[in-house]
């Protein structure tokens, strides 16, 4: 099955590369461009693509208004967003992940890891490369709130034990091989996980965990 993939960002050159590297795939297509924030959003509601590849920085309405808009909590039927950063704009990210982003790259992060984040996505998964998504979570949870959130209901013991998986960029794959557990039991685990937490993806249990301290010891 083919990935019909969106592309936003306001630069024709970067649009034009990124093109370049998804269509050279053979399950990824690219079936639109946007050059703004409020094309994005049009479009992304017009196409409804598998996966909205959306920058950072734009015109009109920025990624993470872009996020919200697509795929925030109060969205009925939300597309699954990754968005495309630099290291710098840390905070920007965070919020797109607060916004219901299912991944991020750093747009010099390289084909590999763009073709893996547009996948990710596309299977309900979400990128959380250790290269990228770890450092950044560490800088985020340096400067989170000292009373950070607590679950509904505490989590198990081998609940926490999936959460620092996902902190550390496992796939649903790796987990089971390491704690020995079915694939089916790891999805279970991650949605009581989800319930527990009140989040909606892996990034955002992953943005938990940093936060609250439970990764300490990686």
């Amino acid at each position: 099955m083919t990935i019909k993939v969106l592309i936003a960002d306001d630069q024709a050159m970067v649009r034009s590369g990124l093109r370049l590297i998804l269509e050279d795939q053979p399950d990824i297509t690219v079936v639109g461009e946007a050059a703004d924030g409020a094309e994005a959003v049009a479009l992304a509601r017009r196409l409804r693509p598998d996966v909205c590849l959306v920058d950072i920085r734009m015109p009109r309405l920025d990624g993470i208004e872009v996020t919200r808009a697509l795929a925030g909590p109060g969205v009925a039927d939300p597309l699954r967003v990754v968005v495309v950063t630099t290291f710098d704009l840390d905070e920007y990210v965070h919020g797109a992940l607060r916004g219901g982003a299912v991944g991020f790259i750093l747009k010099d992060a390289g084909p590999v890891l763009l073709v893996e984040a547009v996948r990710a996505a596309n299977a309900g998964d979400a990128l959380v490369s250790p290269s990228v998504t770890l450092r950044l979570l560490r800088h985020l949870a340096a400067a989170a709130a000292p009373a950070a959130r607590r679950p509904a209901r505490p989590l198990s013991e081998r609940e926490t034990e999936v959460v620092r998986a996902i902190a550390r960029g496992r796939t649903n794959q790796e987990i089971a091989a390491e704690l020995f557990i079915s694939l089916s039991t790891v999805k279970s685990h991650l949605a009581g996980i989800q319930a527990k937490l009140g989040v909606r993806n892996r990034v955002e249990i992953a943005a938990w965990a940093w936060e609250n301290r439970l990764t300490d010891a990686l």
